[in-house]
């Protein structure tokens, strides 16, 4: 697993890890340290390393040695003999060997864009979980702001009423809200609390406060291209689908060693060995001539019980399967490029329209609250903006968090999304939100 510098580790055991303030690149640096789907990626990145070197060892000398003793009897009592030896086999043609190589190295091609692949998944999915809770952090203040104001509207009909300036339906209306407020205020503190805990389950570590959004955010689009050269470039560029590539040439050159089965084989065979003396008796009698043996073996198939064509087909079926699923891929990306471009562009819109309503959602709640105290608006209408309000302050969170999310997926489609991108994200990110204990659960 991937570890961050010493000194950065030092300075994290160096704070109280209930009280550590992290923005999402440090969230990010954390989730790479620790996410057990990355480390899982890692490894079967070493998987797929090797398979190269097992597949060249094969076409490589093979080099062994032997030292033995044989008691056995002649009909004329126990003889024992003993000696040493060392052979040599190299492989000198053998096409599906030289085939099954070159598809190891595809492999392990494949293995280099997965893992490039799971690192920008890594950062898309440690975003989403922070931007999450960032959301459910606005999303519970709303809230908690709304039950306090449903409780004055609420106080405020019941002294109404006492004075017999307003009706007892006003009063249960404003109890409806206000009790539907505290309901509302309990499953944000719920979603909250799971959003931070999905969080945690990524970094696994726990954090006391995050950097969002400040008030006066302006989203701002990549750079200028369409949609088309988004596509063409994440159909360029793209890991997961360049992983798909390798795969494919990995079941091509499956095939080419499968139907090597029916070509012949060359190999070089040679051997070098002596007697042991001491280990002879009766005592060894003559001079210790070595015994040198050097041949060319010349195998050629003539019939395997129809096993080479099986697996000829096997492996035919394994290619074309592996074209289906590039295909797939490709019309993935294609579609999620698309997508997320499509994501970016609407988020723009609807990010500054989710603040206008806001601003429209807050004056008519204000305006509503000064008609009730002169008499030219009933309680119903307050409570009626109070609502509107609450919902215009979740769409706006959610909006603009989005939108950021967005941004990031569109760079993952595309297949660039680096640090880089999620440091220019993450300059954006200047505001203190702290995490209530009952949230982080501390």
């Amino acid at each position: 697993m991937s570890r961050r510098p010493l000194a950065l580790a030092l300075a994290a055991l160096l704070l109280p890890a209930a009280a550590q303030a992290d923005d999402l690149l440090q969230s990010y640096q954390n989730a790479r340290s620790n996410d057990p789907q990355y480390a899982a990626a890692e490894a079967n990145r070493a998987v797929s390393a090797e398979l190269p070197v097992r597949a060249r060892a094969v076409l490589l000398p093979n080099i062994g040695g032997s030292v033995g003793s044989t008691r056995y009897d002649n009909g004329m009592g126990a003889v024992r003999t003993g000696s040493w030896g060392v052979n040599l086999r190299q492989s000198l043609f053998d096409f599906g060997s030289y085939k099954s190589l070159q598809g190891a190295k595809a492999q392990d091609r494949a293995g280099g864009f997965t893992l490039e692949a799971a690192g920008q998944s890594l950062i898309t999915r440690t975003a989403a979980a922070y931007f999450n809770v960032l959301v459910q952090l606005e999303t519970l203040a709303a809230a908690d702001a709304a039950e306090t104001a449903l409780k004055k509207q609420y106080d405020f009909a019941s002294k109404r009423l006492e004075v017999g300036l307003a009706p007892i339906t006003d009063v249960y209306e404003a109890r409806a809200q206000y009790d539907a407020a505290r309901a509302n205020t309990l499953l944000a503190r719920n979603a909250a609390q799971d959003a931070y805990q999905a969080l945690l389950e990524i970094t696994n570590t726990p954090v006391g406060s995050l950097k969002g959004l400040p008030d006066d955010f302006k989203p701002a689009l990549p750079a200028g291209k369409d949609a088309e050269a988004w596509v063409a470039e994440a159909l360029a560029n793209n890991p997961g689908l360049k992983a798909q590539q390798a795969n494919l040439e990995a079941a091509e050159a499956s095939v080419a060693s499968a139907r090597a089965g029916h070509l012949p084989t060359l190999g070089l065979q040679a051997s070098y060995g002596k007697a042991i003396p001491g280990l002879y008796d009766p005592p060894f009698v003559g001079a210790n001539k070595a015994t040198t043996n050097v041949g060319i073996t010349l195998n050629i198939p003539i019939f395997s019980g129809f096993a080479v064509q099986s697996n000829v087909r096997t492996a035919l079926a394994q290619r074309d399967a592996a074209a289906d699923a590039l295909e797939q891929t490709k019309r993935a990306i294609e579609r999620n490029t698309r997508s997320a471009y499509q994501a970016v562009m609407a988020g723009l819109t609807e990010v500054e329209a989710r603040h206008q309503a806001l601003i429209s959602a807050q004056s008519a709640f204000d305006a509503s609250q000064v008609g009730l105290e002169v008499g030219t608006r009933t309680v119903l209408d307050v409570l009626t903006n109070q609502r509107n309000l609450l919902a215009a302050q979740q769409a706006y969170a959610q909006a603009k968090y989005s939108f950021l999310l967005s941004r990031l997926q569109l760079a993952q489609a595309v297949g660039t999304l680096d640090v880089a991108a999620l440091e220019d994200i993450n300059r954006l990110l200047t505001a203190d939100k702290p995490i209530d204990k009952t949230i982080a659960g501390r």
